[in-house]
């Protein structure tokens, strides 16, 4: 019978090589720390999505912090009133970039049942939405399934070239001729020739 040992002393020397970009994809997408918004009842599906019969640490994104200068992805799960969106805008605003908003459920989607004067229809009016789960409330399998397009989202973002623009320019000056346009996800398209009309 093969003795098998955990720590093999041939990968020690072993080199590895990809793209910047991939590189910091995935450990952003294997990394996403939440700040959790719950608003009303989808709250308690995201606190079942975390607990053990679920368990969201599978996807790196066990780590809820309520200080949203930790966090990477907002999870507005619930009814937003306009009494509560400001709150939440102020909050959006205080996380930093990259950053990334999961709608959890129909009413931070689209406002659910409640067609109110006093609830907003859908968060996507106040902040960029990148994943809507659907459901009244969603179960946590749903919310797990929304984290994991985000992940794939994320897979595909030029992260270098996104977040340090001038220093990418300054190392390669005909980065944007080398680059294949890429759709965002915040809506356009990335790499592309600035468009010469504009709405006004």
């Amino acid at each position: 019978m093969p003795q098998t040992t955990a720590y093999d002393s041939k990968i020690e020397g072993n080199v590895i090589f990809t793209q910047l970009d991939a590189a910091m994809n995935w450990m952003r997408k294997n990394s996403l720390w939440p700040m959790p918004m719950g608003l009303a009842c989808c709250a308690i599906e995201l606190m079942a999505t975390a607990a053990s019969r679920f368990d969201i640490a599978r996807f790196g994104s066990e780590v809820m912090r309520f200080s949203p200068r930790q966090c990477d992805v907002m999870i507005v799960a619930g009814t937003v009133t306009y009494k509560m969106a400001l709150a939440v805008k102020r909050i959006w605003e205080q996380m930093p970039e990259p950053k990334w908003c999961i709608a959890m459920g129909a009413c931070a989607s689209t406002g659910g049942m409640y067609r109110s004067y006093a609830v907003l229809q859908g968060i996507d009016q106040l902040i960029p939405v990148d994943v809507y789960v659907s459901g009244c409330p969603p179960r946590p399998e749903a919310l797990l399934e929304g984290l994991i397009r985000l992940q794939k989202k994320i897979e595909g973002e030029q992260a270098f070239l996104n977040q340090k623009p001038k220093l990418a320019h300054e190392l390669i000056p005909d980065i944007e001729k080398r680059t294949h346009p890429t759709p965002s996800i915040r809506g356009g398209v990335r790499g592309a020739a600035p468009s010469t009309s504009s709405v006004a």
